[in-house]
């Protein structure tokens, strides 16, 4: 990160507005990031979601009981309560 003056990159009127705000103060302007959400990379977000809408679906059309589910996929009740409940 490294310091500039903003009258050297701000148009004037940019410059003018900004001064309103925050005179004499230094910001901090982020850099526009393009970061992924978690699992967006590995694919592990689309398993995730893919999962809980079979699970909602086995359970709410299908009327599967959560104790089965929780036995079928490997979670604790608690778990597959919120997923079913979000």
């Amino acid at each position: 990160m490294k310091y500039r003056n903003a009258s050297e990159i701000l148009p004037d009127s940019l410059l003018r507005e900004l001064q309103k705000y925050a005179s004499e103060e230094l910001l901090y302007i982020p850099a526009d990031s393009g970061r992924k959400k978690w699992g967006e990379r590995s694919g592990s977000r689309t398993f995730y979601q893919e999962r809980n809408e079979e699970i909602r679906y086995r359970h709410f059309h299908l009327k599967i009981p959560i104790e089965t589910l929780c036995e079928e996929y490997g979670l604790s009740s608690e778990t597959v309560r919120k997923i079913v409940y979000r």
